[in-house]
């Protein structure tokens, strides 16, 4: 029969006594007491083992029940009021980078800000059915105003070549840029803006000397009117 020093351990596999003592706020001494003399501990103890661990109270003391009860589900809505199953989204987590649609931006921070909910039926039929690598990002900068406008936000399937010609970001040197990208024979890629103010560039992938990186393609945009 398991003792609540079993129960406990069951909690931390393979680690020592003094790391679960450290977890749960407990000195040596009085951890001692429930590891070795079977005591029991404080119920603030019990409500810090619950918080980290996710467990039943009732279980780690008594044994009884399920270790870990299903939780429920808080109901998610739409701006109606309708019920929304959280399931059929898909949560794309959006970066504080923006892609230069001009001389360039550094990327400086690439911890998410938060998620962005897309339908999966839509990203599945509509934009692609590999739902892992998608990033949503900003434009900045005028060089493809008309297709992607300065405080743009893009979706961006990431990837490290070029399938076909089209809306690109990509890495030179330590700017992110967002361009027209259109294949050229000799593995050359013609960079090309939408703004005449800026002239198109040739750009080789497999050059040793230049410092390029297709970082994904664009799948999508949002504008604010």
């Amino acid at each position: 029969m398991q003792t609540f020093k079993d129960r406990l351990a069951s909690l931390w596999p393979g680690e020592r006594q003094s790391k679960i003592a450290t977890d749960i706020d407990m000195t040596m001494a009085g951890f001692s007491r429930i590891w070795h003399e079977g005591g029991l501990p404080k119920a603030e103890t019990l409500k810090r083992i619950k918080e980290l661990k996710g467990c039943s109270i009732d279980w780690l003391l008594t044994g009884e029940g399920e270790p870990f009860p299903e939780q429920p589900t808080q109901a998610a809505h739409d701006t109606l009021g309708n019920p929304v199953n959280a399931d059929d989204f898909v949560y794309v987590p959006r970066y504080a980078i923006e892609a230069a649609a001009g001389h360039g931006s550094l990327v400086d921070n690439e911890k998410p800000m938060f998620t962005m909910a897309f339908r999966k039926d839509w990203i599945n039929a509509m934009i692609s059915p590999e739902v892992s690598g998608l990033s949503v990002i900003s434009v900045k900068g005028d060089s493809m105003e008309g297709v992607l406008n300065d405080g743009d936000t893009i979706l961006v399937q990431q990837m490290n070549h070029i399938r076909r010609d089209g809306l690109y970001v990509l890495r030179i040197n330590e700017n992110l840029l967002v361009k027209r990208l259109q294949l050229m024979p000799g593995n050359v890629v013609n960079v090309i803006s939408a703004n005449e103010a800026y002239p198109s560039f040739e750009i080789r992938l497999d050059s040793e000397s230049d410092d390029v990186q297709i970082i994904g393609k664009v799948l999508w945009f949002g504008r604010y009117l």
